[in-house]
């Protein structure tokens, strides 16, 4: 153990979600830490190849082009 009883549980992944848990259901209650949970869910495919897949050909000089674009908005 660390002489920091926070580096402890930053460090400890069970204790860090026990402490996680108790800290938003004391700001939020157990509903709202409820809610909370249910907008984090674990999603579905494969994020990597989806945006490999989405940015395939694309350059820097898209981007800025892009980005240049936006700017003028």
């Amino acid at each position: 153990m660390n002489d920091d009883p926070v580096q402890d549980i930053i460090n400890n992944p069970v204790l860090l979600r026990q402490k996680g848990i108790e800290a938003l259901t004391k700001a939020l209650g157990p509903v709202g830490m409820a809610r909370f949970f249910q907008q984090y869910g674990l999603g579905s495919g494969d994020y990597t190849a989806e945006r490999e897949s989405l940015l395939a050909g694309l350059t820097i000089e898209d981007f800025e082009r892009w980005r240049k674009e936006r700017e003028e908005k």
